[in-house]
Protein backbone atom coordinates (compact mmCIF):
# COMPACT_ATOMS: atom_id res chain seq x y z
CA UNK A 1 0.00 0.00 0.00
CA UNK A 2 1.40 3.39 -1.04
CA UNK A 3 0.13 6.97 -1.18
CA UNK A 4 0.69 9.53 -3.94
CA UNK A 5 -0.21 13.18 -4.38
CA UNK A 6 -1.01 14.87 -7.69
CA UNK A 7 -0.81 18.65 -8.10
CA UNK A 8 -2.09 20.38 -11.23
CA UNK A 9 -1.13 24.04 -11.56
CA UNK A 10 -3.27 25.64 -14.23
CA UNK A 11 -3.64 29.21 -15.42
CA UNK A 12 -6.67 29.79 -13.20
CA UNK A 13 -6.48 27.31 -10.31
CA UNK A 14 -4.27 24.88 -8.41
CA UNK A 15 -5.75 21.42 -7.84
CA UNK A 16 -4.32 18.87 -5.38
CA UNK A 17 -5.40 15.26 -4.78
CA UNK A 18 -4.19 12.39 -2.58
CA UNK A 19 -4.62 8.70 -3.45
CA UNK A 20 -4.03 5.39 -1.74
CA UNK A 21 -2.94 2.59 -4.05
CA UNK A 22 -3.68 -0.93 -2.89
CA UNK A 23 -4.94 -2.17 0.46
CA UNK A 24 -2.97 -3.59 3.40
CA UNK A 25 -2.22 -6.64 1.28
CA UNK A 26 -0.88 -4.53 -1.59
CA UNK A 27 -3.79 -5.03 -4.00
CA UNK A 28 -7.01 -3.23 -4.93
CA UNK A 29 -7.93 -0.18 -7.02
CA UNK A 30 -6.76 3.37 -6.27
CA UNK A 31 -8.77 5.12 -3.54
CA UNK A 32 -9.25 8.89 -3.57
CA UNK A 33 -8.63 10.20 -0.04
CA UNK A 34 -8.54 14.02 -0.31
CA UNK A 35 -8.77 16.93 -2.76
CA UNK A 36 -8.35 20.69 -2.81
CA UNK A 37 -8.94 23.38 -5.46
CA UNK A 38 -7.82 26.97 -5.03
CA UNK A 39 -8.41 29.75 -7.55
CA UNK A 40 -5.15 31.62 -8.14
CA UNK A 41 -6.62 35.16 -8.22
CA UNK A 42 -3.22 36.94 -8.39
CA UNK A 43 -1.75 34.70 -5.66
CA UNK A 44 1.52 32.79 -5.99
CA UNK A 45 0.81 29.36 -7.55
CA UNK A 46 3.82 27.81 -5.77
CA UNK A 47 2.46 28.93 -2.41
CA UNK A 48 -0.95 27.49 -3.31
CA UNK A 49 0.69 24.22 -4.38
CA UNK A 50 2.34 23.91 -0.97
CA UNK A 51 -0.92 24.82 0.75
CA UNK A 52 -2.82 22.20 -1.24
CA UNK A 53 -0.17 19.59 -0.43
CA UNK A 54 -0.38 20.32 3.30
CA UNK A 55 -4.19 20.43 3.25
CA UNK A 56 -4.70 17.02 1.58
CA UNK A 57 -2.17 15.47 3.97
CA UNK A 58 -4.05 16.92 6.93
CA UNK A 59 -7.43 15.77 5.60
CA UNK A 60 -6.15 12.21 5.15
CA UNK A 61 -4.36 12.21 8.51
CA UNK A 62 -0.99 11.52 6.88
CA UNK A 63 2.48 13.03 7.02
CA UNK A 64 5.00 13.80 4.29
CA UNK A 65 6.88 10.57 5.07
CA UNK A 66 3.75 8.58 4.14
CA UNK A 67 3.85 9.82 0.53
CA UNK A 68 5.71 7.63 -1.93
CA UNK A 69 5.50 10.05 -4.86
CA UNK A 70 4.37 13.65 -5.35
CA UNK A 71 3.64 14.32 -9.02
CA UNK A 72 3.01 17.68 -10.64
CA UNK A 73 1.49 18.60 -13.98
CA UNK A 74 0.48 21.73 -15.87
CA UNK A 75 2.73 24.62 -14.83
CA UNK A 76 4.06 22.70 -11.84
CA UNK A 77 7.50 21.69 -13.11
CA UNK A 78 9.17 24.11 -10.65
CA UNK A 79 7.49 22.81 -7.48
CA UNK A 80 10.54 22.09 -5.35
CA UNK A 81 9.06 19.42 -3.10
CA UNK A 82 7.71 17.33 -5.99
CA UNK A 83 9.19 13.96 -6.89
CA UNK A 84 8.51 14.29 -10.62
CA UNK A 85 6.55 16.11 -13.30
CA UNK A 86 4.21 14.80 -16.04
CA UNK A 87 2.99 16.44 -19.25
CA UNK A 88 -0.56 17.71 -18.78
CA UNK A 89 -1.97 15.99 -21.86
CA UNK A 90 -1.04 12.56 -20.50
CA UNK A 91 -2.37 13.37 -17.03
CA UNK A 92 -5.72 14.65 -18.31
CA UNK A 93 -6.04 11.55 -20.48
CA UNK A 94 -5.33 9.18 -17.59
CA UNK A 95 -7.41 11.17 -15.12
CA UNK A 96 -10.31 11.43 -17.54
CA UNK A 97 -10.53 7.66 -18.00
CA UNK A 98 -10.31 7.19 -14.22
CA UNK A 99 -13.28 9.53 -13.73
CA UNK A 100 -15.27 8.03 -16.61
CA UNK A 101 -14.05 4.58 -17.77
CA UNK A 102 -16.23 4.86 -20.89
CA UNK A 103 -14.38 7.97 -22.10
CA UNK A 104 -12.54 7.57 -25.39
CA UNK A 105 -11.87 11.28 -25.72
CA UNK A 106 -11.00 13.97 -23.22
CA UNK A 107 -11.74 17.63 -23.97
CA UNK A 108 -9.70 19.85 -21.69
CA UNK A 109 -11.02 23.43 -21.66
CA UNK A 110 -8.82 25.60 -19.48
CA UNK A 111 -8.40 29.27 -18.72
CA UNK A 112 -6.23 30.00 -21.78
CA UNK A 113 -6.87 27.27 -24.37
CA UNK A 114 -8.68 24.07 -25.20
CA UNK A 115 -7.65 20.70 -26.59
CA UNK A 116 -9.27 17.46 -27.67
CA UNK A 117 -7.46 14.22 -26.86
CA UNK A 118 -8.27 10.79 -28.28
CA UNK A 119 -7.54 8.06 -25.70
CA UNK A 120 -7.80 4.30 -25.35
CA UNK A 121 -9.31 2.33 -22.44
CA UNK A 122 -6.07 2.68 -20.43
CA UNK A 123 -5.93 6.46 -20.85
CA UNK A 124 -3.12 6.35 -23.42
CA UNK A 125 -3.04 9.37 -25.76
CA UNK A 126 -3.71 8.32 -29.36
CA UNK A 127 -3.97 11.78 -30.98
CA UNK A 128 -4.75 15.35 -30.04
CA UNK A 129 -5.51 18.81 -31.37
CA UNK A 130 -5.25 22.18 -29.61
CA UNK A 131 -6.91 25.53 -30.19
CA UNK A 132 -4.72 28.38 -31.39
CA UNK A 133 -3.35 30.81 -28.80
CA UNK A 134 -5.60 33.58 -30.14
CA UNK A 135 -8.80 31.51 -29.99
CA UNK A 136 -11.71 32.92 -28.00
CA UNK A 137 -12.66 29.46 -26.74
CA UNK A 138 -11.12 29.74 -23.30
CA UNK A 139 -12.21 30.17 -19.71
CA UNK A 140 -10.47 33.51 -19.31
CA UNK A 141 -12.30 34.93 -22.33
CA UNK A 142 -15.66 33.75 -20.99
CA UNK A 143 -14.89 35.14 -17.54
CA UNK A 144 -13.96 38.53 -19.05
CA UNK A 145 -17.25 38.61 -20.97
CA UNK A 146 -19.24 37.67 -17.86
CA UNK A 147 -17.55 40.48 -15.93
CA UNK A 148 -18.45 42.95 -18.68
CA UNK A 149 -22.06 41.74 -18.65
CA UNK A 150 -22.23 41.90 -14.85
CA UNK A 151 -22.83 38.15 -14.52
CA UNK A 152 -21.30 35.90 -11.85
CA UNK A 153 -19.31 32.97 -13.23
CA UNK A 154 -21.66 30.43 -11.65
CA UNK A 155 -24.63 32.11 -13.40
CA UNK A 156 -23.20 31.77 -16.92
CA UNK A 157 -24.42 28.22 -17.58
CA UNK A 158 -27.97 28.57 -16.23
CA UNK A 159 -28.47 31.89 -18.03
CA UNK A 160 -27.18 30.50 -21.31
CA UNK A 161 -29.65 27.62 -21.15
CA UNK A 162 -32.58 30.07 -20.98
CA UNK A 163 -31.67 31.67 -24.32
CA UNK A 164 -34.38 31.77 -26.98
CA UNK A 165 -32.47 33.50 -29.79
CA UNK A 166 -28.67 33.08 -29.44
CA UNK A 167 -26.40 35.59 -31.14
CA UNK A 168 -23.34 33.71 -32.32
CA UNK A 169 -19.88 35.28 -32.04
CA UNK A 170 -18.10 34.93 -35.37
CA UNK A 171 -14.52 35.92 -34.52
CA UNK A 172 -11.91 33.42 -33.32
CA UNK A 173 -9.78 36.25 -31.94
CA UNK A 174 -10.53 36.98 -28.28
CA UNK A 175 -10.03 40.75 -28.71
CA UNK A 176 -12.32 40.97 -31.73
CA UNK A 177 -14.86 38.66 -30.08
CA UNK A 178 -15.03 40.96 -27.08
CA UNK A 179 -15.69 43.85 -29.49
CA UNK A 180 -18.52 41.79 -31.00
CA UNK A 181 -20.05 41.39 -27.55
CA UNK A 182 -19.83 45.13 -26.85
CA UNK A 183 -21.67 45.75 -30.12
CA UNK A 184 -24.33 43.18 -29.15
CA UNK A 185 -24.95 44.96 -25.85
CA UNK A 186 -25.30 48.30 -27.65
CA UNK A 187 -27.87 46.67 -29.97
CA UNK A 188 -29.90 45.49 -26.99
CA UNK A 189 -29.21 41.75 -27.36
CA UNK A 190 -30.30 39.92 -24.19
CA UNK A 191 -27.56 38.62 -21.89
CA UNK A 192 -28.71 34.95 -22.14
CA UNK A 193 -28.62 35.18 -25.94
CA UNK A 194 -25.08 36.62 -25.87
CA UNK A 195 -23.86 33.90 -23.51
CA UNK A 196 -25.51 31.12 -25.52
CA UNK A 197 -24.02 32.54 -28.70
CA UNK A 198 -20.55 32.47 -27.13
CA UNK A 199 -21.12 28.92 -25.92
CA UNK A 200 -22.18 27.82 -29.41
CA UNK A 201 -19.10 29.44 -30.96
CA UNK A 202 -16.85 27.70 -28.44
CA UNK A 203 -18.71 24.42 -28.92
CA UNK A 204 -18.30 24.62 -32.70
CA UNK A 205 -14.52 24.84 -32.36
CA UNK A 206 -14.43 22.07 -29.76
CA UNK A 207 -16.42 19.69 -31.96
CA UNK A 208 -14.14 20.48 -34.90
CA UNK A 209 -11.13 19.62 -32.71
CA UNK A 210 -12.72 16.30 -31.83
CA UNK A 211 -13.35 15.49 -35.49
CA UNK A 212 -9.71 16.20 -36.35
CA UNK A 213 -8.48 13.78 -33.67
CA UNK A 214 -10.47 11.01 -35.35
CA UNK A 215 -12.89 10.34 -32.48
CA UNK A 216 -16.12 9.16 -34.09
CA UNK A 217 -18.06 7.45 -31.31
CA UNK A 218 -18.15 6.76 -27.59
CA UNK A 219 -17.91 9.27 -24.74
CA UNK A 220 -16.01 12.56 -24.69
CA UNK A 221 -15.39 13.71 -21.12
CA UNK A 222 -15.13 17.47 -20.62
CA UNK A 223 -12.36 18.40 -18.16
CA UNK A 224 -10.67 21.60 -17.04
CA UNK A 225 -12.02 24.80 -15.56
CA UNK A 226 -15.10 24.98 -17.82
CA UNK A 227 -16.14 21.35 -17.35
CA UNK A 228 -18.97 22.27 -14.99
CA UNK A 229 -20.35 25.08 -17.18
CA UNK A 230 -23.74 23.49 -17.90
CA UNK A 231 -24.44 25.95 -20.70
CA UNK A 232 -21.23 25.07 -22.53
CA UNK A 233 -21.88 21.34 -22.12
CA UNK A 234 -25.39 21.77 -23.55
CA UNK A 235 -23.98 23.75 -26.49
CA UNK A 236 -21.37 21.05 -27.19
CA UNK A 237 -24.07 18.39 -27.14
CA UNK A 238 -26.14 20.51 -29.54
CA UNK A 239 -23.20 20.96 -31.91
CA UNK A 240 -22.50 17.21 -31.83
CA UNK A 241 -25.99 16.67 -33.24
CA UNK A 242 -25.66 19.47 -35.81
CA UNK A 243 -22.30 18.13 -37.04
CA UNK A 244 -23.60 14.54 -37.00
CA UNK A 245 -20.82 13.46 -34.64
CA UNK A 246 -21.85 10.29 -32.84
CA UNK A 247 -20.00 11.14 -29.65
CA UNK A 248 -21.67 11.65 -26.28
CA UNK A 249 -20.26 14.68 -24.47
CA UNK A 250 -20.54 14.66 -20.71
CA UNK A 251 -18.85 15.98 -17.59
CA UNK A 252 -18.08 14.53 -14.17
CA UNK A 253 -18.57 16.39 -10.86
CA UNK A 254 -14.80 16.09 -10.32
CA UNK A 255 -13.77 16.89 -13.91
CA UNK A 256 -11.72 19.90 -12.79
CA UNK A 257 -9.40 17.49 -10.94
CA UNK A 258 -8.65 15.28 -13.96
CA UNK A 259 -5.08 16.54 -14.42
CA UNK A 260 -4.21 16.18 -10.74
CA UNK A 261 -5.79 12.71 -10.63
CA UNK A 262 -3.80 11.62 -13.67
CA UNK A 263 -0.60 12.95 -12.09
CA UNK A 264 -1.22 10.96 -8.90
CA UNK A 265 -1.92 7.79 -10.90
CA UNK A 266 1.14 8.21 -13.11
CA UNK A 267 3.17 8.93 -9.97
CA UNK A 268 2.16 5.53 -8.57
CA UNK A 269 3.12 3.87 -11.86
CA UNK A 270 6.53 5.55 -11.95
CA UNK A 271 7.17 4.74 -8.28
CA UNK A 272 6.46 1.05 -8.97
CA UNK A 273 8.82 1.09 -11.96
CA UNK A 274 11.61 2.72 -9.96
CA UNK A 275 11.10 0.28 -7.07
CA UNK A 276 11.32 -2.62 -9.52
CA UNK A 277 14.61 -1.29 -10.95
CA UNK A 278 16.06 -0.87 -7.46
CA UNK A 279 15.07 -4.43 -6.57
CA UNK A 280 16.63 -5.78 -9.76
CA UNK A 281 19.83 -3.81 -9.16
CA UNK A 282 20.11 -5.12 -5.60
CA UNK A 283 19.58 -8.76 -6.65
Amino acid sequence: MIHTIGIDIGSGAVKSVLFRHGDAGGSGPPVWLARRCERIRSRDPMTLARQGYDDVLAEAGLGADDIAYTATTGEGENVRFATGHFYSMTTHARGGVFLDPEARAVVDIGALNGRAISVDARGKVLSYKMTSQCASGSGQFLENIARYLGVAVEEIGPLSKTSQDPEKVSSICAVLAETDVINMVSRGIATPDILKGIHLSMASRIVKLLKVTGVKEGVALITGGLALDSGLLAAIQEEMVNEKVRVQARAHPDSIYAGAVGAALWGAFRHAKLAGLETAAAA
